[in-house]
Parts: C-alpha cells; sequence; structure tokens
C-alpha cells in the first residue's frame, strides 16, 4: 500500500520520539535499577553491620553476666558465642525486626567453617550454610544482565560483613536477599516512567500530525498547481497557490520555477499541437501503412491506414516492442525478418488477409540514422492490389475526361450534317412517287430511321459529356437507398431474387444530389438483378467507415472475367447483348462528382460485389 507523504512525515516524527522516549526511558530505567541495587547493597550493609553491633553487644552482655569460656578452645569458644547470641532478647529482636523487610530473605551469624550460630530462620543454627551468589557481582555487571537476572526464576544474592573474636577471624554476619522481590521496588516508577512515555508518543504523534499537515499545505497548493498545468491550464499561478508564489522562501522559489516552466510548455504545447495536427492531416491522407520505431523496436508512430494491415487500432500498438506487434505466426513476421527486436532494411512482397479479403502488401524497412548511428526504423506497408484499383479508376476517369472532350466536338460536328441529311430526307419524300411499296420508299425509310437512331446516340453522347448541375443536401442514405429498393422491387421479383438489406440509420449523412445518387445506386441494383436472370440473392448494406459512408450492392451472379475488370467503368463497354454500356460509366462518373470513390471485387462463378464510399457530413 502506497502511503501519503503526510503519513510518511507522520510515521517518521512519531518514530523518532518513540526512539527518544525508549532510549530516555531505558537510560531512566537503567539508573533507577542501579541506585536501587546500591541502595540495596547500602541497606544489606547496614543491616549487616547493626547485626555485628547487637552481637559484640551480646558478647559483652554475656560476659557482665559472669558467662566464660571453659577453657580457650576453639570448641569452648564456640560454644560460647553461640550461647550468648542465644540468650541475647536484642539480637533476636534485631532479627524479627530484618526479617521484616520483604527484600530480606535471610540474615545468619555462622562461623568461620559456615556453621551457623543464629539466624532469622529458626531451622538453621547448627547447620552448614552454603554461599550464595555476591550481592556485589550483580551490582557491577550492566543492565541488561541485571534486568535478565532479576525477570528471571528467583535468585539469593548474600553480603558478607566478616565477624571476629578479639584479633582473629571467627565467622560472618551473611544478609541474604530476594532478587526477585527487588522489581517490586522500582515498578511503580516503571510505570510512572511507561505512561509518561506513551503521552509522550501520543502527543507527539498528534502534534506531528498538525504540523506535517501544516508544512506539506504548502506542496499541496503546488501540486494543484502543477495538475492544473498536466491538465493543460498554462496560466499564472491559481488563487490557491498565489500566496506561496509570493513568498521568499524555497516553496515560493519551487512555485514560480513552476509558472515558468508552465509557460514554457504553453508556447511548446502549441507548437507540438500545430505539428500533430498537421502531421495526423499528412497521415491520414497516406494510403500507405508506416509504423515509426525507436532503437529499442518500440513503436512511437503509427499511421491510420496501417490499421488496415494490422487489424486493430493504431493505440493498440503504441509503446509496444516489434515482437509483440507482429509476434510469431504473423504472416508479415517472415517478410520483416524479425530477429530479437531488430528490424534489417528489406523490401518484400506477402499475402495478407484483410477485413476486404486476401491482399497483396508491399513490405518494406528503412533505417533511420544520425551521425551514422541508428536511431530507429521505419516501416512501410503498401497495398498493392488498392494501388493498382487507384491507377485503374485514374485510368478512367482520364479516359471518360478525354472521351468527354472529344465526343463533345465530334457530337457538335455531326448533329449538324444530320440535320442537313434530315432536311433532304423530307425534300426526297415528297418528290417520290407515292408508292408505299416501292424500292426508292423503302429505302427512304431506312434511311429515316438510321439518321434517328443515330440521332439518338448523339444525344447520349451529349447527355454523357455535358457538365452536370449538382445540388447538394444533407441526406440520409438509409431513407435514399429504401427508395431506390421500392423502384427496382419489380425488377427483383419479376427475377426470383430475394433481398438481404441492413440499413441502419445511426449513419450520418451526407451531403449529395438525391436524384444523382439515386441513378447511380439505381444502375448497380439493376445490373445485378440481370446478373442473376435465374434467381439469387442481392445484398444492399450501409455502414460507416471512419469518416466515409459505405454503400455495398453485392450479388451472387456469375461474375465479372478477369480480361474485362479493367474495361467495367469505361464507356459503351457491354457484355450484355442490347446493353448501352453507359450505366457503370455514368455510376462512376456520379460518385466522382461528389468526392467519393466506386470499386468491386468480383469471382466468376460466384459473384460481384460494389462499394461505393461516400465523405459524411460532419
Amino acid at each position: 500500500m502506497q502511503l501519503r507523504l503526510r503519513t510518511k512525515l507522520t510515521l517518521v516524527m512519531t518514530g523518532l520520539v518513540l526512539l527518544v522516549a525508549a532510549v530516555l526511558s531505558g537510560v531512566f530505567a537503567a539508573q533507577l535499577l542501579d541506585q536501587l541495587l546500591q541502595a540495596t547493597k547500602d541497606r544489606a550493609s547496614d543491616l549487616a553491620n547493626q547485626v555485628f553491633v547487637q552481637a559484640q553487644h551480646a558478647l559483652t552482655d554475656a560476659a557482665q553476666q559472669g558467662l566464660r569460656p571453659a577453657s580457650d578452645s576453639p570448641q569452648e569458644i564456640h560454644d560460647f558465642v553461640r550461647h550468648a547470641f542465644e540468650i541475647d532478647e536484642g539480637l533476636h529482636t534485631q532479627l524479627k525486626a530484618a526479617k521484616e523487610n520483604p527484600l530480606i530473605y535471610e540474615v545468619s551469624i555462622t562461623d568461620q567453617d559456615g556453621m551457623v550460630l543464629v539466624s532469622t530462620d529458626e531451622g538453621l543454627p547448627g547447620k552448614s550454610l552454603p554461599r550464595r551468589t555476591p550481592l556485589s557481582q550483580l551490582v557491577q555487571r550492566n543492565f541488561l544482565h541485571q534486568v535478565k537476572v532479576l525477570a528471571g526464576p528467583s535468585k539469593l544474592f548474600e553480603l558478607d560483613y566478616p565477624f571476629n573474636k578479639g584479633s582473629k577471624p571467627f565467622g560472618e554476619v551473611r544478609v541474604v536477599l530476594n532478587a526477585g522481590l527487588l522489581l517490586n521496588e522500582i515498578s511503580p516508577s516503571l510505570w510512572t516512567s511507561g505512561t509518561i512515555a506513551l503521552l509522550a508518543v501520543v502527543v507527539s504523534t498528534l502534534l506531528a500530525a498538525i504540523v506535517s499537515g501544516a508544512t506539506l499545505a504548502p506542496l499541496r497548493d503546488i501540486a494543484k498547481q502543477l495538475d492544473r498545468i498536466s491538465a493543460g491550464q498554462y496560466d499564472s499561478p491559481a488563487s490557491d497557490a498565489k500566496g506561496i508564489a509570493e513568498s521568499a522562501d524555497e516553496l515560493g522559489l519551487v512555485s514560480r520555477k513552476i509558472t515558468q516552466v508552465g509557460q514554457q510548455l504553453r508556447g511548446v504545447h502549441e507548437i507540438f499541437s500545430t505539428m500533430r495536427e498537421n502531421m495526423n492531416s499528412v497521415m491520414a491522407g497516406l494510403e500507405d501503412g508506416l509504423l515509426l520505431f525507436t532503437r529499442d523496436a518500440r513503436a512511437v508512430m503509427i499511421s491510420p491506414a496501417a490499421e488496415k494491415f494490422l487489424g486493430a487500432p493504431a493505440g493498440h500498438f503504441l509503446g509496444r516492442r516489434v515482437t509483440e506487434i507482429f509476434p510469431p505466426g504473423h504472416p508479415l513476421r517472415d517478410a520483416l525478418r524479425i530477429e530479437s527486436d531488430e528490424l534489417s532494411e528489406i523490401a518484400a512482397e506477402t499475402e495478407l488477409e484483410t477485413s476486404e479479403g486476401p491482399r497483396r502488401v508491399s513490405v518494406s524497412v528503412q533505417a533511420i540514422q544520425e551521425d551514422g548511428e541508428r536511431m530507429g526504423a521505419l516501416v512501410t506497408l503498401r497495398d498493392l492490389d488498392s494501388l493498382e484499383s487507384i491507377n485503374t479508376q485514374l485510368q478512367v476517369s482520364e479516359r471518360l475526361a478525354a472521351l468527354g472532350r472529344i465526343t463533345a466536338g465530334v457530337a457538335h460536328e455531326v448533329k449538324n450534317p444530320l440535320n442537313s441529311m434530315r432536311l433532304w430526307l423530307e425534300n426526297l419524300k415528297e418528290s417520290l412517287p407515292a408508292e408505299p411499296d416501292s424500292a426508292s420508299q423503302q429505302a427512304v425509310q431506312v434511311l429515316d430511321k438510321e439518321i434517328d437512331r443515330l440521332d439518338a446516340v448523339v444525344k447520349r453522347f451529349l447527355d454523357f459529356t455535358r457538365p452536370m448541375d449538382i445540388r447538394l443536401e444533407a441526406t440520409q442514405l438509409a431513407h435514399l437507398l429504401k427508395e431506390v429498393l421500392e423502384i427496382a422491387q419489380p425488377q427483383l421479383q419479376k427475377s426470383n431474387i430475394q433481398l438481404a438489406q441492413l440499413l441502419p440509420i445511426d449513419v450520418p449523412e451526407v451531403y449529395v444530389d438525391r436524384a444523382l445518387l439515386k441513378q447511380a445506386v439505381l444502375n448497380l441494383v439493376l445490373n445485378a438483378a440481370e446478373a442473376m436472370p435465374n434467381g439469387g440473392q442481392m445484398r444492399l448494406v450501409l455502414s460507416r467507415r471512419g469518416e466515409m459512408a459505405e454503400i455495398t450492392v453485392g450479388d451472387t451472379g456469375k461474375g465479372i472475367p478477369l480480361e474485362h475488370r479493367q474495361r467495367i467503368f469505361q464507356l459503351f463497354f457491354t457484355t450484355r447483348p442490347g446493353g448501352s454500356g453507359i450505366g457503370l460509366a455514368s455510376a462512376f462518373r456520379i460518385i466522382q462528382l461528389h468526392n467519393g470513390s466506386i470499386d468491386f471485387t468480383s469471382e466468376v462463378g460466384r459473384g460481384t460485389t460494389f462499394r461505393i464510399e461516400l465523405p459524411l457530413a460532419a
């Protein structure tokens, strides 16, 4: 979990206070324990001294009472001392008083061999008393060892006070202490110090939260200022950051620097936006798919046309490596000769299955270098089939334009002789004898019909080459196509053709001449019906492709032979007996006048599909 900066500062400050409190508490506890042990040692030493003095008084009182050892033998002296201690009330009172101290486990007077003469424990006199650990050793050890001993199982320590008889050592006064009870002496002080430390930590946490909040308030203002800049608002500092921007401390300096950077970014953003718009316009107009890769083979620019080859939106591949864009098994991977994220300069052709069907694709890789160092690579994908189709359409357009110019002049030159021929033919009719079955009358009738037919051909020439008066209006193509189907319905029923239509109304409007576009689509529909004289299925589909509206007219007829596909849009070209050869040429011209495009795909024996693309009104 990511912690906020305020939380981090609060935790750090609280941790520091906790560390200081722990150290001070440890020092205080060490000093307190050391003082307790030293005071305990002093009290034990004082107690031993008092017992020793009382023991001296006991011996003096016994001597005053006329008690003497029978001889100077050690045993007699030992028995005398023991008897003196046993009968002395003051000594017993002293020992009883010592027993009332909870720290005193035992007080005994022993001889030099450790035999107990008198003790607070009535069962010990006459027995040998083992040695305990000297209290001085515990006092001299370090704090941690002292705590370990005192907190562990109860352990006895003793303090020894030498006892002499005359000038010779006779025994010792032993004061035994229970170390386990020492902690009870300092527990209240430790609880008090712990409570103070805990309160200090709590108070420090609250103060740390308040101080960190006040300290980070200017940073929050700076963060808001950065958010505004990242959102594209590069103006002067916001009202909530003016105060800090006007201050003279380091944060104020940072705020002013951020403002300067924001102003610079504004200029850079404007320049970049202009460049990006120009680049997008250029890229959108390209038919070739372009992919620009960096030195480490990551895609930084992909043109919209590349989506057709990649099968996904361009934004989906930005930032990815070339091996991720063209994984193993991709049809373009072998053509690009990708090896461990490396792109070599190549030029090749391959087959690629696209949404529009199988396509021949030209693949090329060009290395980008600067000062002899490789900076990246540019991959170009070109649809050769589409390029040939465009070239074909250009050729058809050029031929139609040239034919229009020629036929306009030819029609004008032919029209005048036809008029003269018709006038002289009328004169000839009047001068001939009125015999209906005569050869001359039959000849005149044949000439009259041929002149009419030639005049009709000239009119069709003139109609096709005459500039059209385009009246554009916003049109919902779904409604227009339904009107076309209503007109063609009798022909479709007569030919036993099943109609499959998909005309969504959510496709945006287009600016077209309704009458001309209706005529162009009707020509395609009727041609499809004529291609299926024995019945079949016709498809009429309306869809949107980017910024274009697409009309698809498909049939399941016999298809267009390969040798006729280059001439399909030429004027007067027809393969149907009795056909005029004007329908497709007229449709091609009408679509061009609307800044659109028309193309087709055909498979012999399976049918033909015509596609019309028109720019959306938006």
